[in-house]
């Protein structure tokens, strides 16, 4: 089994924007590994424990925009601490909402795309030779998404959709941005179902047939996120 390394610490800190937007199948691959897991409350919780950690801290996603400050004044801070983050080169993961904080906090804009990405499609994956998520291809994940962001400086860009081009990028080997989610598991969509159920309608999205997608898609993907994750762990030092 793999153990996690001994000098490095075993706690993840994960960020949460909305309460049943959680790391999902992560949690149980974290724990296989041997690690905890501690989660902060966007809007709640002092968030500088989790941003100037030396560990992994995972930025999750939620309904709001980057450019919503004005509305919801912790993001300021919350930038202000990636920003610090990030330059510090701490391993740091984004989904959704995350990965579009990072790419606001690298410089990049972040902004309302031309439409909703809403529903499970597959991915094209860039040079999938030498990219961590190469356990992806033809693998349909979960798209969620209204905002989309330009590609950061000196990042490399992991994947694309049909509909939108930049949809993961890595930074070295300890920034990973991902538009998508790829936590998902097959259990717990309900919530997102309930949870969301204004937006969905507004799109005019079949309910009925993203879960029956869920169901379909969700434990092939759920394979290859811990692929992916151990990877990545690996790669940080972690394991």
């Amino acid at each position: 089994m793999t153990t996690i390394n001994p000098l490095l610490p075993k706690t993840i800190y994960a960020i949460q924007h909305l309460a049943f937007e959680d790391l999902g199948s992560l949690e149980d691959v974290f724990y296989q590994l041997g690690f905890r897991i501690r989660y902060f409350e966007a809007g709640v919780d002092d968030l500088s424990p989790a941003l100037n950690y030396d560990g992994l801290t995972i930025i999750l996603g939620g309904p709001i925009g980057v450019y919503e400050q004005q509305d919801y004044p912790f993001l300021e801070d919350e930038i202000f601490g990636l920003k610090q983050r990030l330059a510090q080169r701490k391993p740091t993961i984004g989904i959704c909402l995350g990965a579009q904080l990072i790419a606001h906090a690298l410089g990049a804009r972040v902004y309302a795309g031309h439409q909703k990405e809403i529903g499970w499609s597959p991915l094209a994956i860039h040079h999938p030779q030498h990219n961590i998520l190469a356990p992806l291809q033809d693998i349909p994940v979960l798209h969620w998404h209204g905002d989309t962001f330009d590609l950061p400086e000196k990042s490399t860009l992991l994947a694309s959709s049909a509909i939108y081009p930049n949809q993961a990028f890595q930074v070295g080997h300890y920034i990973l941005a991902l538009q998508f989610h790829l936590e998902v598991d097959s259990e717990h969509l309900e919530k997102w179902l309930i949870g969301h159920t204004g937006e969905l309608r507004q799109a005019k999205i079949d309910i009925v047939q993203l879960r029956a997608d869920n169901q379909r898609y969700a434990p092939a993907l759920m394979q290859a996120t811990k692929q992916i994750f151990t990877q990545f762990l690996a790669q940080i030092g972690h394991i």
